[in-house]
């Protein structure tokens, strides 16, 4: 009877190993799950770049008459709550205080971005004008890149991004919500460069 009741102390000891082991293989797995899953959200929430792009047509003389508009010198970071409260109150300042007027009649050209007039300006100038504002209230520049897309009707559009420590943030002049660039249904084309704003990288990416 002994050797029967050793024999199963034997049997259950086995049987508890192999539970544990098991167990603690899918305690590995679902850890390895779970830590792709939050890096694929965190990779998601910023807009990556592909490869090198030239500017748009109509921003190729853009670093030489705005240096602001390229500048990649850090500046000292504001708190994150300060400056998304900065970007929410220029992004409705400049929706509300520009007129909306395009560079065939403002100029009678295609495309140029510049600054917007006493006249008003379109997409690329209200997100320069945005970009420049909040440069002068203390917003790091490397924050802040201008960016091209394809709207929801899949016409030409240009935006300025937010990059917080969150995700990438669009400034849009068609509304006053700031987005998370995967929430406007844009398709992006081409960014500055995070790194060297000077130059711009294609996107090809679907919000």
């Amino acid at each position: 009877m002994n050797r029967v009741l050793d024999k199963l102390n034997t049997v259950a000891s086995r049987a508890a190993s192999k539970a544990t082991l098991a167990l603690g293989v899918l305690g590995v797995i679902g850890g390895a799950v779970l830590a792709t899953g939050q890096a694929s959200a965190s990779e998601t929430a910023f807009i990556s770049g592909f490869s090198a792009s030239p500017p748009p047509s109509g921003a190729r003389t853009l670093c030489r008459q705005y240096a602001w508009a390229c500048a990649n010198k850090k500046s000292v970071s504001l708190p994150s709550h300060q400056e998304l409260r900065l970007v929410k109150q220029i992004n409705a300042q400049v929706n509300a205080t520009t007129r909306e007027v395009t560079d065939q009649v403002q100029y009678k050209t295609r495309e140029r971005w510049a600054l917007p007039t006493s006249r008003g300006g379109d997409c690329e100038d209200f997100a320069l004008l945005k970009k420049r504002d909040l440069i002068k209230a203390g917003i790091d520049p490397n924050k802040l890149l201008l960016a091209t897309v394809l709207d929801t009707r899949r016409g030409p559009h240009a935006v300025l991004v937010y990059r917080s420590n969150q995700g990438d943030l669009v400034l849009d002049n068609l509304t006053n919500r700031i987005k998370p660039w995967s929430a406007t249904r844009y398709l992006f084309l081409r960014m500055q460069d995070p790194k060297q704003p000077q130059r711009w990288v294609g996107i090809y990416g679907r919000s």
